[in-house]
């Protein structure tokens, strides 16, 4: 089981005891499931441009891979081990409901917005709708650019089943008659390499009136049997296995951990099967011969009318000439008002802090503050914690010139970040090699506080009396709930602060020594850290809000975060509604915690909000009094799930400023919880129900706000 599995297996265990009594939390994965349902239900939105509302369903196939990859491979080891609590009954009941949803994403796929899109002249041409000048030139594109590469491979003692990589595209054909050698090998698996596009554009000239569009999966189909000669092919299916993605190193064994890392890279492909994907019409006798091959059970099985993996589509939505199906472009904006791009970055931030609320306001002024330090003499030191960045990287091409220009460059880079360990590793060989002290954090923890300090040689304060004055050192910092990554940036919304506050930088400073040399530090003063302070510090906020409603002050306690799986937490939140506390919850992903539950949650209220953009902020806002000392907002890197709490460096910090609080509370909660169009409520069965189809959109008002 992952490390992540393990932090957050604790929740089913302590249900039992939440509170004064027993409740029963609401099933994790199943949670997910409703969530990639509320994503999908933006695909049945008329009000959603029509690629947009294909992009969703494709964004859910993206999504259930990574569910089956992680969270699907954890159960299934957790049934093989005695005592986890989790039993094949329930592997069976996650697998029915993620069948219910996939049946209906291919539905919604095949029969209306696909549909819609032929209307609009878009279409995806299968073999019997191509007329003869499309088929012949189908014809000459698989001769000369598919197969070549195709190798087929008939199946017998000395050709076994071939190693089938993780998601990869397959086919699998049963064979009559007899080979070159006469014998009677009736299987034959074809691998699909992945440099071929799965989306192929018909030429314009083929397609009068249309925009023509054919599947390399109809490409192959259509001349698979040319591709065994004097055979018949009696019956084949696409097929598509997903296989357990997580990489388990365990760190305390290994002397180096990116090289570590770098071995397990190669065999991750190759990881125990957990999904069988085929088409709808494949015969259950290939069906039942692959399973096998994988060691499957039936319900790994997942038969779909359509292609086996719908991410491919975005090449579809990318490549389709029709700006009127998409978005309208959005750009955002830079905050002039707050930070002129003619005017130093470090000398405006002598004078205020800045928040950023992305994709609202540019990214850029992020990209501005680190390409200045690299380029400013004055500047000595960098030091940046590197999650998830991309295998391009503006920041990241910063950071080694920074190095080449003779900075001290600390790249705190987290090896183990899902899914982009190869790329973070790359970034950690190049700044390495130009001179960069990159360290990994440490040891059984994910890095995963989004952090940015620079050091700056500054002379004496004007005014100070002392001629010679000598120079000084001042830190500028940049804080954020969401990672340095550009692109990203524009299709998440997120929180960041560029301060020179000297608590803020002098704690972000002790946060970097600890990651470094792994010794004792001073308790941060400013900034709440995990795994040593965050969770006590929101359960303490928790009972002080309690504590305020049960002697009839004003209680609140508002949180924007991406998922609530963690025991405790929830124990503090249904503690305080019991008090009498009024408790919001905008939760975009998966909630454990059944809110309006009669006499034990029916004080707290849980929304999701699914829009144009992935929300991914993390807001937090605990009121204990009437005062302004009895109020507190966090703005943080963690969500509420075991995992953040204990087993991973995560930061928060409070914004004190009374103008900045307002915007966070003006800009990032209150538009969330008056949205109409974009949220869902969820009730105490797991049940989330559409806020209303009209009325106001948080999202789209902030857009038209900073327009």
């Amino acid at each position: 089981m992952s490390e992540d599995a393990r932090a957050d297996s604790t929740a089913t265990e302590t249900a039992a005891v939440l509170v004064s009594g027993p409740l029963a939390l609401l099933n994790r994965e199943r949670a997910v499931l409703q969530f990639n349902r509320r994503v999908l239900a933006q695909a049945q939105r008329s009000d959603v441009p029509l690629l947009e509302r294909l992009r969703y369903i494709t964004i859910v196939s993206s999504n259930l891979d990574e569910f089956f990859e992680v969270r699907v491979a954890d159960i299934i080891e957790a049934t093989r081990q005695p005592g986890s609590g989790v039993s094949r009954s329930d592997l069976a009941s996650v697998a029915r409901a993620a069948h219910e949803l996939i049946d209906e994403q291919y539905a919604l796929f095949n029969d209306v917005v696909m549909p819609a899109l032929e209307r609009e002249g878009i279409v995806v041409l299968n073999h019997a709708q191509r007329n003869p000048a499309q088929r012949a030139w189908v014809q000459r594109f698989f001769e000369s650019q598919v197969r070549p590469l195709l190798v087929p491979v008939s199946l017998d003692p000395s050709h076994p089943f071939p190693l089938v990589a993780n998601k990869s595209l397959n086919f699998i054909a049963r064979l009559g008659g007899r080979d070159a050698f006469g014998r009677e090998n009736l299987i034959a698996i074809v691998k699909v390499p992945r440099v071929l596009p799965r989306v192929i554009r018909l030429p314009a000239a083929l397609c009068v009136g249309q925009q023509g569009f054919v599947l390399l999966t109809s490409v192959i189909r259509a001349h698979l049997a040319e591709l065994f000669p004097g055979r018949t092919v009696d019956s084949f299916s696409q097929f598509r296995v997903t296989r357990d993605s997580d990489l388990e190193v365990d760190a305390d064994d290994v002397t180096n951990l990116r090289q570590a890392l770098r071995t397990g890279l190669t065999t991750r492909h190759f990881g125990q099967a957990i999904r069988l994907e085929v088409v709808a019409s494949c015969p259950e006798e290939l069906s039942s011969f692959l399973l096998e091959q994988f060691a499957l059970p039936d319900v790994a099985l997942y038969k779909v009318n359509g292609p086996v993996n719908l991410v491919r589509l975005n090449q579809l939505i990318d490549q389709a000439d029709a700006d009127a199906l998409r978005f309208p472009p959005y750009e955002p904006k830079w905050p002039e008002d707050r930070l002129q791009r003619a005017r130093s970055i470090f000398e405006q931030l002598r004078n205020a802090d800045v928040l950023l609320h992305h994709p609202f306001e540019s990214f850029e002024p992020v990209v501005q503050f680190l390409r200045e330090a690299v380029h400013d003499p004055d500047v000595l030191a960098i030091k940046q914690t590197i999650y998830r960045t991309g295998t391009q990287s503006v920041l990241m091409d910063l950071l080694i010139e920074g190095a080449r220009r003779g900075k001290e460059v600390l790249a705190v880079v987290e090896l183990k970040a899902r899914f982009d360990e190869e790329a973070n590793i790359n970034w950690a060989e190049r700044l390495e090699a130009v001179g960069a002290q990159v360290v990994y954090g440490i040891v059984g923890l994910k890095t995963h506080a989004k952090l940015l300090l620079v050091t700056r040689r500054e002379g004496g304060e004007p005014g100070d009396g002392r001629r010679g004055a000598q120079p000084r050192l001042r830190r500028y910092a940049h804080l954020s709930t969401g990672n340095y990554n550009p692109r990203t940036a524009r299709l998440y919304t997120d929180m960041g602060m560029l301060t020179s506050d000297l608590g803020l930088t002098a704690d972000a400073d002790a946060v970097f020594l600890q990651l470094a040399s792994q010794t004792r530090v001073r308790s941060p003063n400013h900034l709440v850290t995990a795994p040593f302070v965050l969770h006590k510090r929101l359960l303490r906020h928790m009972a002080q809000v309690a504590e305020a409603a049960r002697a009839g002050l004003p209680a609140r306690i508002v949180a924007k975060i991406n998922a609530l799986t963690d025991p405790g937490l929830m124990a503090g939140l249904v503690e305080a509604g019991q008090a009498g506390a009024r408790i919001d919850l905008i939760v975009r992903g998966a909630c454990m915690l059944p809110p309006g539950l009669a006499g034990r949650t029916e004080n707290i209220r849980v929304r999701s909000v699914v829009g144009r953009f992935l929300e991914h902020s993390r807001i937090l806002y605990f009121a204990w009094g009437p005062g302004e000392d009895d109020e507190v907002l966090y703005l943080s890197s963690a969500d509420w799930m075991s995992r953040n709490m204990f087993r991973r460096i995560e930061v928060a910090w409070p914004v004190r400023d009374k103008a900045l609080r307002q915007r966070v509370i003006d800009e990032g909660l209150v538009p969330y919880l008056h949205d109409q169009r974009d949220a869902w409520l969820l009730d105490g069965s797991g049940r989330y129900k559409r806020v209303s189809d009209e009325g106001v959109s948080a999202q789209q008002a902030l857009m038209q706000r900073y327009a």
